[in-house]
């Protein structure tokens, strides 16, 4: 083996790199917050008594864990453009992986949901709180508690899968690696470098949400 460690290239790229990592980071915390809210709204409406809905959410939450989240970018990005919606490469990333995670977060807080016993939000209503005051005072808080472990789980898999933006052309982090990479021809530093800058996203993710965890859960 003659290959030599060129790491001043990677140097030379980091403002790009840089730049690429916080477009993940943008990425990552929109696609989970957004797929809180509607994986919230569709675990409520699976455990509705209202059929349309349950069959809504039912379907959102089997395309979603039960396709690849390559096809759903790819249907975001071209498919839609098929029918005269051309979305930007971070919009379809948006898109598309909000649309999956909110898939996985669905099943997360219906456990959550099924967790808390019925009598709390009985209880609740008969305070004179009307339902969606229940489930944001009462119901959802005692879930969060549960769920936070899953959710984080998510967190780090919404984190890796906008990397697919890259085979779109957005220019996040990975796509940003591919880039500089083909233009020195040294992929071994590049990709060694966005895995390393991946890894600790990541960790910094996890151990900022679970400071907050103790903060928000120390009752």
């Amino acid at each position: 083996m003659d290959y030599t460690l060129q790491c001043g290239v990677v140097w030379k790229a980091w403002p790009e790199l840089a730049h690429g990592a916080l477009v993940t980071i943008e990425l990552t915390v929109l696609c989970m917050l957004l797929g809180l809210a509607f994986g919230t709204l569709l675990a409520v409406a699976k455990l509705s008594q209202r059929r349309a809905l349950g069959l809504l959410s039912q379907c959102w939450v089997e395309i979603a864990r039960n396709t690849p989240a390559l096809l759903q970018v790819y249907l975001a990005y071209f498919g839609l453009g098929a029918f005269g919606i051309h979305l930007d490469p971070w919009w379809a990333v948006l898109l598309a992986v909000t649309f999956n995670s909110a898939g996985y977060l669905t099943e997360i807080l219906r456990g959550g949901l099924l967790a808390v016993s019925p009598q709390q939000r009985a209880a609740a209503l008969s305070l004179g709180m009307r339902s969606w005051q229940a489930y944001g005072y009462v119901i959802l808080p005692q879930v969060l508690r549960i769920v936070f472990l899953p959710v984080m789980n998510q967190l780090v898999w919404t984190l890796l899968a906008t990397s697919l933006g890259m085979i779109i052309g957005l220019n996040d982090l990975a796509g940003e690696t591919a880039i500089q990479q083909s233009l020195t021809f040294r992929p071994f530093e590049f990709y060694t470098v966005a895995a390393l800058l991946y890894y600790l996203i990541a960790k910094s993710m996890i151990v900022t949400a679970q400071a907050s965890g103790r903060r928000l859960f120390r009752y």
